[in-house]
């Protein structure tokens, strides 16, 4: 009898940018590049009832950091870049975003229609602005807000901030870097603490207010709302989650992630660790010749791979220009 050999798939796995990736002029190329790619951006100026290209390379750095700004423009140049894949006919095996990100990994993995995915993100950005403003009113001088404690291990980091009080794990971003979320008065204490322990540094985050934390209770209750007609279908494309750190399994969960991720930490290690894990075990036995992208803007959870212990053997590459689209 002959051998049987299995049939090698090119599978690409898919990691979205979130709030913060944003900068003026992103996506300009590639749009005059790709058709599709314009065709989209236009199709989400209609739908969000206003111009995206002048949202995206017209607008000034301060106006577009601001989250009912640059939630709908990075989920715009986000999936602008996956319809350009898509012309090329690249499409993900597995999908997964960093906190905003999340949207646009939910929208190509079929849970939420298209024109769904851009009036919940506009509407989410607008909450979450409104929340955030309000909580600095409140807290003049004293806002809440956020921090990167670099050079500590996850555990530890999340110890002290049990220990220092209204200091919440926000982000698990790698295993040297873990933000928090916490009021003035809990970084404070926080921070303090954590360079006792030794940390490198403790940066305190240009963000609007204390994101991924309870803290921002009153804007998820107001999410919860926006969401409840919306229509949330099994994924057709395997999703990971935020909330879980797992793999997102049907509408439902994820429809009830999408208001928890609001208060609750970003689970990206344990996202990583899935993929990795599912990628290690298609490559060894032969199914699958994995590719890790990120399209949308910037290049932030590319140099968050390379540090775990997949990142050597798969290098995830920065998918936003021209250049970078029409190399795959």
């Amino acid at each position: 009898m002959g051998r049987l050999c299995n049939t090698m798939v090119k599978k690409y796995a898919f990691l979205f940018p979130g709030q913060g990736a944003q900068a003026q002029g992103m996506m300009k190329d590639v749009c005059g590049a790709f058709p599709a790619a314009r065709e989209c951006i236009d199709r989400i100026s209609d739908i969000a009832g206003e111009d995206i290209t002048k949202l995206l390379w017209e607008t000034e750095a301060a106006e577009l950091s601001r989250s009912d700004r640059s939630q709908l423009a990075i989920t715009a140049a986000s999936l602008a870049v996956a319809a350009a894949l898509k012309s090329k006919g690249i499409e993900p095996s597995v999908c997964a975003g960093f906190s905003l990100g999340e949207f646009p990994a939910l929208c190509i993995s079929g849970v939420l229609s298209f024109e769904d995915t851009i009036r919940v993100v506009k509407q989410r950005g607008e909450i979450m602005q409104r929340v955030c403003e309000d909580i600095a009113a409140r807290n003049e001088g004293h806002a809440p807000g956020m921090a990167a404690v670099i050079g500590l291990p996850p555990e530890k980091v999340l110890e002290i901030a049990a220990a220092a009080g209204e200091v919440y794990g926000a982000n698990m971003n790698s295993v040297r870097q873990t933000v928090l979320s916490g009021t003035a008065a809990g970084l404070e204490k926080a921070e303090a603490l954590c360079k006792e322990a030794g940390a490198r540094r403790f940066v305190r985050l240009a963000v609007a207010g204390p994101f991924h934390s309870p803290l921002m209770q009153a804007a998820a209750d107001e999410f919860e709302k926006v969401l409840a007609p919306v229509e949330f279908r099994d994924p057709v494309v395997t999703l990971l989650s935020n909330v879980t750190g797992k793999q997102e399994t049907s509408g439902a969960a994820a429809k009830k992630s999408a208001v928890l991720h609001l208060t609750h930490p970003v689970l990206w290690t344990q996202e990583e660790q899935v993929l990795g894990s599912l990628m290690t075990e298609e490559t060894d036995n032969g199914t699958a010749e994995w590719r890790v992208i990120e399209p949308g803007p910037g290049k932030v959870l590319s140099g968050l791979w390379r540090d775990t212990e997949f990142g050597a053997r798969w290098a995830a590459e920065p998918v936003n220009t021209e250049e970078s689209v029409s190399a795959l």
